[in-house]
């Protein structure tokens, strides 16, 4: 039934994910004809068969597929056996780490026989020491006189020569030493330390001789001190270098088991001020020891004892969401009401010891409690949970400048199997919150070789450039003995780093085709490998932790796949599931083959994905050197002019071939060690070599063929272009390179992934929001539209998408082409001035608008709506868990003196304020400050704050995707006093949406925004943390308990108490300045 509009009406192409191609409304208010269903239908059919026979014909689609099957002779055809794949790179990479825990196992054991050896030395002096401080010769900041302030007399000089397998320059005679900025590098534990440590540089430099692979090879000391090889110079993360091997996740790990920790906080009255602010860091810095192995809860306390995260019931996995939590709570706890020390206690062994479902470390239980000091022992408690066996370690932390007496505090750490520490200032945090590992460590001292088991990191980033690693890690035992007794404190940790692209070497990335690719993941489910694992920031003090369901959109079939892996199963299932383009704007829904197998003698596990028609590759075979010169002529820049100009895709062809982002520059590179060497030369890739030179003779046919042929103008084309599995990317004609935006990798170029993954000519416009500017073309004023399709071909019985054609669409050609066809008329009879009107036969004349590129909701979003509301669309929302959003203010401060109030101006011209509260606080922090010399001193504290940056965050993004196949809908919505028909149908054998509609003739319609913005991601319930908590296993080793373990060393505090004198002077001199009288 034909209906007449009031207002006029809308036509627009669609790209099926939303984005606006083509818009059309007509203009005037004369009344029109609205077009019936099988008008639009019509309409619809005359644009299919256009856009194919135009698009076939200027692409040569069907010649490609002919070039291919006469080229035939020229490669072969070779399987991707998945399981075989993975079988085989799963070898790879466990004979990799098998020679790195050689290494390990030779440097632990080496160390531990050197250091039995040592004789220590009470008298050493700096000056008897030889070593390379690698800090004294960083890019340290210097001071007014120009001095550095970290010059060390005694350092070496070294030379360094570039490395590109370290990424930097290095020393391969010396080793390099880093010491703490908080550690006095003259005290002779630390003397002794690098006098001992000296003689591993012997076994360092052997060990690289008999694997030259070896990257970083770092023992990390307990006392602190760093020695790595090659010798480099330092790199501070950061303007103040805060830098402590203990405190990194590698050492953590390989310095004690897994850790069940309890952390209770005394909030009563008496802790206020100064104390808080320290218990709050104290707590925070604690949590930074934890690693995703450990499991955590913290609790606050006065009379009674409270959750700092009222959901959190059980302990939760320490890993960095949970942290954050944790840490954000921990600020806002206030002091008030009394200590009741049993309050708190009673609360941390009901969550270590109580039954429960809930994941756990199961190892190392412990309790750490801060306080500003107190009378009860809380020995009831103890008696009924912990003792005899005491199970749970007890570490107490006298928090603040007081005088009160400690002995409690002492008592309820050494009764425990725990040890005592005191933290009088912010200086004394980051030492006493990491000390406790040492406690740890006994358990696996004493278990001597049971213990001596290599374990391997998470993924994170390398202090020295290196870039993503993983870390082999292996605790190192003091092995000396005091009489009969034998030592349990632990030296250190030995750890080698493993580039991740290192393990990527050892994959088949380009025979997987550009959708197929190998990953691997952790017991904890993070992954090792994973083509989307590209962190933007990188924080030094955490590990890179994305988890396998993050890292691509989940859903079911995947979370099985992950559980499975986990496992150490091996399996492999076909899937249908929703990827993501490389540009991140669309959605597809595709089908996948996930295959996967655990990597033997480790825990990790890993997985090949495969769409089908990467089942198969070609493998070129160009023995004929006079076809390789004739191939490798088109290359050359002199034939651009006349054959299209040429990006080859930046791949690591020869070893001697010199990377650079810039195209041009890289092809001439490449084009002169082709002259120097052969394509079959040994330090050479033939797999890429022999394709990409094949590729680039294939696409030199076709543009022979067909491209020189056609007048792109006259079809409404500004380019025709070809893209290959090869490397190989021809833009024609020459001119039209000027404005290719597209990446030169075709694996990494969005349009060339999409095009193998959906059938047909995928369109895409240039990507706008409402506040960008024009997309216009300067030149010739007009939009290029990219449109792609994958060259599908059948050798023998076997499919192949071995490349990509297209064109870049000249929209405004086209708008005046898409006018004719969805109109009465033909190109002849069309006459010059035609008006709409509903006697003319024009049922839609139309002009274009300048929304093209933009996300169709912003257009029209209740037409979009409309589409939506009747399943043209559904919708997928996603976790971005490695976005990068804008800096937030710090509230760490820098380097600085200890945190005292500053009174304003006003309040110092203020009277009053000299008797207020602030001012005796004021005061008796200066008196403190002569009292204790380290009060007013210059500490370390979190660096990221002294500058505003962008910060790393989680970003939530809704998307629409096309999902239904029917042809064609007709809709009527409804609005609030009016309503319109919709005609709406697919394009077939593209991803175009045909739609048809009337103008809304009344101004509101109320219905739900639709948008694809990505914003912040902004946690409004925490409970749910602890709902969806993914599927994890533990480590299956534990050292917490040995009957031969010594528990008397378990801290005796010191000396922080001034003298008397001192205190009865400072008294009376404050005294004398409140009894001043007031002028």
């Amino acid at each position: 039934m034909a209906m007449f509009a009031q207002s006029p009406g809308l036509m627009c192409l669609l790209s099926v994910q939303t984005v606006l191609l083509l818009s059309l409304s007509s203009p005037g208010t004369a009344t029109l004809l609205f077009p019936q269903h099988y008008t639009m239908m019509h309409w619809a059919g005359r644009i299919e068969k256009e856009l194919e026979k135009v698009l076939q014909l200027v692409t040569g689609v069907q010649q490609m597929k002919g070039i291919y099957i006469d080229k035939r002779n020229h490669f072969g055809v070779e399987r991707n056996t998945p399981k075989q794949l993975v079988e085989k790179v799963s070898g790879d990479i466990a004979k990799l780490l098998n020679r790195k825990r050689k290494a390990l196992e030779r440097l632990a054991r080496e160390a531990e026989d050197i250091q039995r050896e040592h004789s220590w030395q009470d008298a050493i002096k700096e000056n008897d020491i030889q070593y390379y401080d690698s800090k004294a010769d960083s890019d340290a900041p210097d001071d007014d006189d120009g001095e550095n302030l970290l010059e060390n007399p005694n350092s070496l000089s070294l030379e360094f020569v570039d490395d590109p397998n370290f990424k930097n320059k290095v020393n391969y005679s010396y080793t390099a030493v880093q010491i703490p900025t908080d550690i006095y590098k003259g005290s002779p534990t630390i003397l002794n330390e690098l006098n001992w440590t000296q003689s591993l540089e012997r076994v360092f430099i052997e060990n690289s001789r008999e694997d030259p692979s070896l990257r970083w090879q770092v023992f990390g000391s307990a006392t602190g001190v760093t020695r790595y090889y090659p010798a480099t110079k330092w790199r501070a993360p950061n303007k103040i270098d805060l830098y402590d091997v203990r405190r990194r996740p590698w050492y953590i790990q390989g310095a004690s088991s897994p850790k069940d920790m309890v952390i209770i906080v005394d909030v009563s009255g008496s802790v206020s001020g100064l104390t808080l602010k320290l218990m709050k860091t104290s707590v925070i810095e604690m949590l930074d020891t934890l690693s995703d192995d450990d499991y955590v809860n913290v609790a606050r306390f006065n009379e009674k004892a409270y959750a700092v995260v009222p959901c959190f019931t059980t302990l939760v996995q320490a890993n960095i969401k949970n942290k954050k939590i944790f840490k954000e709570a921990v600020m806002n706890m206030q002091a008030k009401g009394t200590t009741d020390y049993k309050t708190g206690f009673q609360f941390a062994f009901d969550q270590l010891l109580n039954e429960t479902s809930a994941p756990r470390a199961n190892c190392n239980k412990m309790i750490m409690m801060f306080t500003d000091g107190g009378e009860d022992r809380a020995q009831d408690i103890f008696e009924k949970y912990n003792w005899p066996n005491k199970t749970v370690r007890v570490f107490t932390f006298s928090v603040g400048q007081h005088n009160y007496d400690v002995t409690p505090l002492q008592w309820i750490a050494c009764a425990n199997k725990g040890y005592y520490f005191e933290i009088p200032s912010i200086g004394a945090i980051r030492i006493n919150t990491q000390e406790y590992l040492d406690v740890l460590g006994r358990p696996m001292v004493l278990a001597g070789e049971r213990a001596k088991q290599v374990q391997w990191t998470n993924v994170y980033q390398d202090a020295l450039g290196l870039g993503l690693v993983i870390t082999g890690t292996m605790p190192v035992f003091n092995l000396t003995t005091d009489g009969d007794s034998k030592n349990q404190l632990i030296l250190g940790v030995m750890g080698v780093d493993i580039a991740l692209n290192e393990i990527k070497e050892l994959t088949p990335r380009y025979k997987l085709g550009a959708n197929g690719y190998t990953f691997a993941i952790d017991p904890n489910g993070y992954v090792l490998l994973h083509p989307n694992l590209q962190p933007k920031i990188i924080n030094f003090r955490e590990p890179v932790t994305l988890d396998f369901l993050d890292a691509e959109l989940p859903d079911r079939s995947k979370e099985e796949i992950r559980r499975q892996m986990i496992d150490g199963k091996a399996g492999q299932r076909r899937i249908r599931t929703l990827v993501k383009s490389v540009d991140e704007r669309y959605i597809d829904e595709v089908q996948r083959t996930y295959i996967w197998s655990p990597v033997e003698g480790t825990d990790y596990s890993l997985g090949l994905v495969l769409p089908s028609y990467s089942e198969n590759h070609i493998k070129a075979n160009l023995s004929d050197q006079i076809l390789q010169v004739q191939y490798f002529e088109s290359l050359l820049p002199n034939t651009f002019e006349s054959e299209g100009h040429v990006f080859i895709a930046p791949r690591e062809y020869c070893k001697d071939l010199e990377l650079s982002n810039n195209n041009t520059e890289f092809l001439l590179n490449f084009i002169a060690l082709m002259e120097k060497v052969t394509p079959d030369s040994k330090q050479c890739d033939n797999f890429l070599l022999h394709n990409l030179i094949l590729d680039t003779g294939i696409i030199k046919e076709l543009v022979d063929k067909v491209w020189k042929n056609k007048d792109l103008n006259t079809y409404g084309f500004m380019a025709v272009f070809a893209a290959t599995d090869g490397g190989v990317t021809r833009v024609f004609p020459n001119k039209a390179s000027e404005t290719w935006e597209e990446d030169p990798e075709p694996f990494f170029a969005s349009y060339y992934r999409r095009s193998l993954d959906n059938k047909g000519y995928m369109f895409r416009a240039p990507y706008r929001t409402a506040n960008d500017e024009s997309i216009l073309n300067p030149e010739n004023d007009t939009i290029g539209i990219l449109v792609s399709t994958a060259v599908d071909v059948t050798i023998g019985s076997r499919n192949l998408k071995p490349a990509v054609l297209g064109v870049k669409l000249d929209l405004e050609a086209w708008t005046d082409k898409f006018k004719i066809l969805a109109s009465n008329h033909t190109n002849s009879n069309r006459q010059s001035s035609q008006t709409c009107g509903p006697t003319s036969g024009c049922e839609m004349d139309c002009e274009a608008n300048s929304d093209i590129g933009m996300f169709f909701g912003e257009v029209d979003a209740t037409l979009f709506y409309a589409l939506y509301n009747n399943s043209f669309y559904k919708r997928k929302q996603s976790y971005d868990y490695q976005s990068v959003c804008d800096p937030v203010p710090s509230s760490n401060t820098g380097a600085a003196p200890r945190g005292v109030f500053v009174p304003t101006i006003a309040d110092v011209l203020n009277v009053a304020w000299w008797t207020s509260a602030a001012a005796w606080s004021l005061l008796q922090q200066m008196l403190y400050g002569f009292a204790y010399q380290s009060w007013f001193m210059t500490v370390e504290v979190d660096a990221e704050g002294l500058e505003s940056r962008e910060t790393s965050c989680v970003t939530v993004q809704t998307q629409f995707y096309f999902s239904n196949i029917s042809s064609s809908y007709n809709i009527l919505q409804d609005c609030d006093n009016c309503s319109r028909l919709i005609h709406a149908k697919r394009i077939n054998n593209t991803n175009l949406l045909f739609v048809v509609a009337e103008k809304l003739s009344c101004d509101s319609c109320e219905i739900e925004k639709l948008s694809q913005v990505e914003t912040e991601y902004k946690e409004t319930n925490t409970c749910e943390t602890i709902a969806t908590a993914r599927y994890r296993k533990g480590t299956t080793t534990c050292f917490d308990y040995s009957v031969l373990e010594n528990t008397s060393d378990c801290g005796r505090g010191h000396s922080f108490r001034p003298s008397l004198l001192t205190l009865l002077l400072l008294q009376l001199l404050l005294l004398c300045v409140l009894a001043r009288p007031s002028v």
